[in-house]
């Protein structure tokens, strides 16, 4: 078993990388995939972990309250990778619920423990968030919005599972003569 304070110092750590990289305010949605059998040290899917689970939602939750930012877990892909938000987040972002409840072996140990202690949870079939992170190679980017950033975090893992992260960007179009940053020299078309 991985060290449990590990885990919640590895948790704080990514999460300050990322809002040191791409602050998240109230208008943004960061999902989470999480592999609490990778983060013990065992293969996906087989050993989930309600302690690695429950340090971890508590850690964000802390986060989110500092920072406002709206937070939803993955399922596994037994429930099609649904996630787990509260009704507020669906609401604000017209995310459509679906009829599911979460449990460790059909939804993963993380999105049944955020589904149990969230205040008022659901689960929607997708979403586009602004930010991810991913604990244990669980695949997040489809529920990224385009155009998604990878980003390393200063520390590659938490307990024993692989972290990566991501953050997204508006597109940026145009040709040769598109302008991204404004400033008096690219002011004149004429």
């Amino acid at each position: 078993m991985a060290d449990l304070q590990q885990i919640e110092q590895g948790m704080r750590t990514v999460v300050r990388d990322l809002m040191t990289t791409f602050p998240l305010s109230s208008s943004h949605i960061l999902v989470m995939g999480v592999s609490t059998s990778e983060v013990v040290g065992q293969r996906i899917g087989t050993a989930g972990s309600g302690q690695a689970a429950e340090i971890i939602f508590r850690v964000l939750n802390e986060m989110r309250t500092d920072f406002h930012f709206h937070i939803a877990f993955q399922c596994c892909e037994h429930l099609n990778r649904a996630l787990v938000v509260e009704r507020e987040t669906a609401a604000r972002f017209g995310l459509e619920e679906v009829s599911v409840i979460p449990v460790p072996k059909a939804g993963g140990s993380m999105a049944a423990y955020a589904y149990e202690h969230f205040r008022d949870p659901v689960v929607v079939e997708s979403i586009r968030a602004h930010a991810g992170i991913d604990i244990g190679d669980t695949l997040i980017g489809m529920h990224l919005k385009q155009v998604a950033v990878p980003f390393r975090p200063s520390i590659r893992s938490i307990g024993e599972a692989h972290v990566t992260m991501a953050y997204t960007r508006p597109k940026l179009i145009g040709g040769s003569r598109a302008v991204y940053v404004r400033n008096e020299a690219n002011e004149s078309c004429t």
